[in-house]
């Protein structure tokens, strides 16, 4: 089975120190982990209007990209950068929080609409709908009313934790993508236990 040729991983956030901790931030966190393992350092490129860092896991080069747009606009950052480097939808993964699924889990998935996510919704107005995402479960605050306060700010000590432990089996499943393929990868990760 070959590998998913993923040239771009993006993870959606928002950029700045208050907004580091939120669980709206999942996807940068999981682009740190990444630069963090395989020796990549970001950093800022006005023309892509995000923060880039480049790395080769298991002789596959990557940008890793954090949209310094806030992400409502994330879709021109990943947009600008994908161009630059001709990097076709159906190379991109991006990497976003996920209210729909419980706190913990990760899910692997390719197009689809936004289900109410700004970051995606932006994403799919710049890239249309082909491209890959990494789904980070935050759980759902219950009420449609707190979901913004619920995103912009932090998980308490146990489910922080278990976002983390997902973000950090989710970063094992990259090699599995590049070098097997997603639904190699996608056994792996939905079959772990990631609930609280």
């Amino acid at each position: 089975m070959s590998g998913l040729p993923v040239k771009i991983i993006a993870g959606l956030g928002n950029p700045g120190p208050e907004h580091q901790l939120t669980r709206h931030n999942a996807g940068f966190w999981f682009v740190d982990v990444l630069a963090r393992r395989h020796g990549g350092e970001f950093r800022d490129y006005r023309k892509y209007s995000g923060e880039t860092a480049r790395i080769v896991i298991d002789g596959h080069a990557v940008t890793l990209l954090k949209p310094t747009t806030y992400m409502n606009r994330s879709g021109l950052s990943i947009r600008q950068l994908s161009d630059f480097f001709k990097v076709p939808a159906d190379e991109v993964l991006v990497v976003h929080d996920e209210l729909d699924l419980p706190v913990g889990t990760a899910r692997l998935k390719f197009g689809g609409g936004h289900g109410g996510h700004n970051g995606l919704r932006d994403t799919i107005a710049h890239m249309g709908e082909n491209f890959w995402r990494l789904r980070l479960g935050i759980g759902h605050p219950g009420n449609k009313a707190e979901v913004i306060d619920y995103v912009l700010t932090r998980a308490p000590g146990a489910e922080e934790d278990a976002i983390l432990d997902a973000v950090n089996a989710a970063a094992d499943c990259v090699p599995i993508i590049l070098e097997q393929g997603a639904e190699k990868a996608m056994v792996k990760l939905h079959s772990r236990a990631g609930k609280i």
